[in-house]
């Protein structure tokens, strides 16, 4: 029976990254069979692991099915599992898992849109996150203001911002009339805000922001804001052929999930704006009609509407 590493395993299950799990278990936080946990352990199934007390379901990566979800996020979720202030997460519409987590693969900031990843493979997930990887992501930008020719190649000749330097491997643009104006730019790194930083560097406000590729995958055509899709075999060792990750048998979609799949992608489900969205929207409505109560005109339209997603 194989073994392995348990940090890891840890990360491997989505528990954090290799170094994480290695400094949790330096803590003590970790036992095995019942007994204090060091790093360089090794655990095979059938072994007892307990993290901070809490018994963790540990499958040999060779018998884990290996799944993707693209996500189409919306504006107004944040990129966590939970949120102190109590907005929604990218994490709430996902399908439930049982005995597994799902891991999300990059980040984008609450007001930013587009495609994002979630497997339940922490290995994987890691490997397309870290810059030594150099996976590709791909952005379409509303930028207010003209990037000039010398701007552009600023831009991917590299600037310095605060925590480095930062540049596009590619700026091309894509369009737009007045002072609002699309491009389509790609980074091999996912660091927080980069894309926006970097335009704010020479000037430039971005006024909208599109993840369109994280890797070998594009966002596809038929998702809908606010909706997933999971990812079939194909598709899946694309991404894991890109980060080195041997293929694992039973991976994508069988039977009726498959099935499910192709009508979806026939028929496209509806768009859903984010709870936060909804409830901004609602509010300004309400306000406004409190508004125009005060000067009279009656209370017939006293209840905002939330355009439905």
């Amino acid at each position: 029976m194989k073994d392995e590493k348990l940090q890891k395993a840890l990360a491997r299950m989505g528990l954090g990254s290799r170094r994480q799990m290695e400094e949790v278990i330096k803590a003590g936080r970790v036992s095995v069979n019942n007994g204090p946990a060091t790093i360089g352990d090794r655990v095979q199934p059938g072994d007892e692991i307990r993290v901070d007390g809490r018994q963790i379901k540990y499958t040999a990566e060779s018998e884990k099915r290996r799944r993707v979800l693209a996500y189409y996020k919306p504006e107004g979720e944040v990129c966590s599992a939970s949120d102190p202030e109590g907005r929604p997460t990218v994490f709430e519409r996902l399908p439930k898992l049982t005995h597994d987590r799902w891991v999300m693969v990059g980040r984008l900031d609450i007001n930013s849109t587009g495609l994002l990843l979630f497997t339940n493979d922490g290995e994987m997930a890691h490997r397309l996150m870290h810059p030594s990887n150099e996976v590709t992501r791909e952005y379409a930008v509303r930028v207010l203001g003209e990037v000039t020719p010398e701007i552009a190649r600023n831009l991917t000749a590299g600037v310095m911002l605060e925590d480095g330097m930062a540049q596009f491997e590619d700026i091309k643009e894509g369009g737009g009339e007045g002072v609002n104006k699309w491009y389509h730019v790609k980074l091999k790194e996912g660091r927080n805000r980069e894309v926006r930083r970097l335009f704010e560097s020479q000037g430039l406000k971005v006024s909208r922001l599109l993840r369109t590729r994280y890797g070998t995958i594009a966002l596809p055509k038929e998702l809908r804001t606010g909706r997933f899709l999971e990812l079939d075999k194909k598709d899946i060792n694309t991404l894991t052929d890109l980060v080195s990750l041997r293929p694992r048998y039973g991976t994508g979609l069988h039977g009726a999930a498959k099935e499910k799949q192709e009508r979806i992608k026939n028929k496209p489900l509806k768009a859903r704006r984010s709870d936060n969205q909804r409830t901004t929207h609602k509010r300004d409505n309400t306000d406004k009609t409190k508004s125009t109560g005060s000067a009279g005109r009656g209370s017939r339209n006293s209840r905002g509407r939330s355009n439905k997603g």
